[in-house]
């Protein structure tokens, strides 16, 4: 069972989406982890699957770190995940294929929101990944409008 606070290292053996993963730990057990403070969008949307790829291009078959910062409703770990020390929530914000998700904003450190701010700052004034089209819509506001259609 996962908790808040625990560190996991293992393989990365699955990417559901622009910000999903599953790592597989030295014992053999699996752990799907959602990137923490970032939502990137959704496989339907414009650019989810460009931030499905950039994931898996950066962290498939590779062995990370990662910090559990919090455990959401479907039981999935939520996470920082670092490859060598670089911070790859951060990365996917920074290439454009991410939204920081402030919603969430009082658990990440000062520091960190600062520069996720500001690397999704730099992302939509060059124009980079999602922010190529105009008007793009955010993955939270994506998933309420289908639920409301439906």
């Amino acid at each position: 069972m996962l908790a808040a606070g625990q560190s996991l290292q293992g393989t990365v053996v699955g990417i559901a989406d622009g910000d999903t993963i599953t790592l597989l730990d030295a014992d053999r057990r699996e752990y799907r982890l959602r990137l923490a403070f970032i939502d990137a969008p959704e496989k339907a949307q414009p650019y989810g699957n460009a931030a499905k790829q950039h994931l898996s291009d950066r962290v498939y078959r590779r062995t990370v770190d990662a910090e559990v910062v919090d455990v959401d409703r479907y039981r999935r770990g939520v996470a920082l995940v670092r490859l060598d020390g670089e911070d790859i929530n951060h990365a996917q914000v920074k290439a454009g294929l991410a939204w920081h998700y402030t919603r969430y904003a009082d658990k990440q450190p000062r520091g960190d929101f600062d520069a996720y701010t500001a690397a999704q700052q730099a992302a939509r004034d060059g124009r980079l990944g999602l922010w190529q089209q105009p008007g793009a819509e955010p993955p939270w506001d994506f998933r309420r409008n289908k639920r409301t259609a439906e």
